[in-house]
């Protein structure tokens, strides 16, 4: 007697969800040679089950798969955007520029051979966009392109196709990346050893994010005043975190007064290091610890909301209790601790003081570690209805055929950059913790790419086999191995890129984190990391733009717009 179970619509789409989703996951850890398909595992678990419910006759709501799969398009990118917020836009400082160069140079190439591919063939536009997506390993840009087909007014079955080219172009797209890698490396006769010892020379990888300089006062002219009134100091990037006078080791508060013969422990920038030398004294190798003294040091988070966006300067306890503050960690990144430095949810302080003053400070700071578990959810969702509404807007762009919206993939990025860099408003802490917004983060993209696979899986293997699905294959060869190999040898040959450096650029630049594993593992100097870090912001925001405009310019010029 068989046994039949009475399910319901919606419960056959969650088990069509969940089955991709789980199948898929365990289906990306597999790996050859450490490779392997990652997050991407999801999709080509979702064709499989999208196929077999076909073949057995099981129809998906299409309004349901359709609100699915924005939503997890739009928790995938919103978190990426509180992440990545913080550090954006100090991404494009030093050799952050350089590095954002070269990526945007491989993201316009990309565009080009695109763009060279429609000219020469007949591709349709719906699986342009989705073998360009695939090929360069940027799922959010699928996502945007899939409402921007639906909104120039494509049908649902051609929409879909774009999923397809998706995923004929994906699986080379991660390995064209260590491909131009192992080209880049072939070619120019890289010996790895020798590119870690140069990295390690030029950004002496073993000194503190934020360098120190111990200096003894021996101007003159600076004996009798405040340490407050000495120029550059505090309140232009350098702190005095530690003094000795006379023998004994002092807060150095700006009332503080200074005399020929004492002795500072200076905090910041390299550069500003050396200038406050000059106006003080010169360096000594005398060590300025507080071990054996009634001073000590140590880290505080900020957790208190009164304290949220106040400058240093605002916070008159600090110094009030005889503390001082050297460092501000922020997302990893160290900053100088200036007067006007604002504090932001979960900012790591460094303070130096009396125990006495400092368990004083810790309590109006906050300090309170179990709070930065916590998830702000009111101002989650109240982030992403903004994101929700940027992404909204309708920019007239002359040219286009249509106004250019951010989208529901770049509206809640964009929000997300700018709120994850505000921090703090009002009754709202865009902070998230990093399980957390990993979790919610991994959630969103399974349900976007188990919606993808699932509604292109009916078609799929009848054009991979029958149809032209090696030809688009081909076609997202090009469009991943060709920018990838001329921005790379030009970047190493004319821009000196340290080849460690380079490969985090190249994984960047394809926002792919296999790429990344594979670049980090040649080298422990975390060369590759910082390279990725630098240039995954912008990418990300531009492989989730360029769709929409293609897809708006093309379609205008097909329908003889132009």
């Amino acid at each position: 007697m068989a046994l039949s179970l009475p399910l319901s619509d919606i419960a056959v789409t969650t088990l069509a969800l969940t089955l991709a989703g789980a199948f898929g996951l365990l289906f990306g850890k597999l790996q050859v040679r450490k490779i392997g398909l990652g997050i991407g595992g999801v999709l080509f678990s979702g064709i499989l089950v999208g196929h077999l419910a076909s073949g057995a006759g099981i129809e998906f709501d299409d309004a349901v798969m359709h609100f699915v799969r924005e939503l997890g398009l739009i928790l995938f990118v919103y978190t990426i955007g509180i992440q990545v917020g913080p550090s954006f836009f100090s991404s494009f400082a030093k050799s952050g520029l350089k590095f954002n160069l070269a990526a945007i140079a491989i993201v316009l190439g990309g565009v080009a051979v695109t763009l060279a591919i429609w000219g020469i063939t007949d591709l349709p536009l719906p699986v342009l966009v989705g073998v360009m997506s695939g090929a360069v390993t940027n799922t959010p840009g699928l996502g945007a392109a899939q409402q921007v087909l639906g909104d120039a007014g494509f049908p649902a079955s051609e929409v879909a196709n774009s999923g397809m080219g998706y995923a004929m172009a994906y699986p080379f797209g991660i390995l064209g990346i260590l491909t131009a890698m192992f080209v880049i490396r072939a070619l120019f006769r890289i010996v790895v050893a020798d590119e870690e010892a140069a990295y390690k020379a030029e950004t002496k990888s073993g000194e503190e994010a934020l360098p120190s300089m111990n200096v003894e006062v021996m101007n003159a002219n600076l004996d009798g005043l405040r340490l407050g009134d000495v120029p550059d100091l505090f309140d232009q990037g350098v702190v005095a975190s530690r003094m000795k006078k006379a023998g004994e080791l002092v807060v150095p508060t700006r009332d503080v007064i200074v005399h020929v013969g004492d002795c500072l422990h200076l905090v910041g920038p390299k550069d500003k290091l050396l200038a406050m030398k000059l106006i003080l004294g010169r360096e000594i190798d005398a060590a300025l610890t507080t071990k054996g003294t009634k001073l000590t040091w140590s880290r505080l988070v900020v957790t208190k909301e009164r304290v949220l966006g106040k400058s240093l300067r605002e916070l008159a306890f600090l110094e009030g209790h005889g503390v001082t503050v050297s460092r501000i960690s922020r997302a990893g990144v160290e900053i100088p601790a200036q007067a006007s430095s604002s504090l932001a949810f979960g900012d790591i302080i460094t303070v130096v003081g009396a125990q006495a003053d400092i368990d004083a400070v810790a309590s109006q700071l906050g300090n309170e570690n179990a709070r930065l578990q916590e998830v702000q959810f009111p101002a989650l969702f109240f982030g992403i209805a903004l994101g929700v509404l940027l992404g909204s807007i309708p920019l007239a762009v002359p040219g286009l055929p249509a106004p250019l919206k951010l989208g529901l993939a770049g509206g809640p990025l964009m929000a997300a950059i700018l709120l994850g860099r505000l921090g703090h408003w009002g009754p709202f802490t865009w902070y998230m913790p990093p399980a957390a917004n990993h979790a919610l983060r991994e959630f969103g993209i399974v349900l976007f790419l188990a919606v993808v696979g699932i509604v292109a899986g009916d078609r799929f293997f009848d054009t991979l086999l029958h149809g032209d699905g090696l030809l688009w294959m081909g076609y997202g060869i090009l469009i991943t191995i060709l920018p990838l190999l001329v921005v790379g040898v030009v970047a190493r040959m004319f821009g000196k890129f340290n080849y460690l450096s380079l490969c985090g650029v190249l994984a960047g630049a394809m926002t792919d984190p296999p790429a990344l594993a594979f670049a980090v593992a040649m080298s422990p100097t975390g060369a590759a990391s910082v390279a990725y870090v630098s240039v995954y912001p912008l990418v990300m925001f531009l492989r989730i733009l360029v769709p929409q405009v293609l897809v708006l310019v093309l379609a205008g010029i097909g329908a003889g717009a132009f």
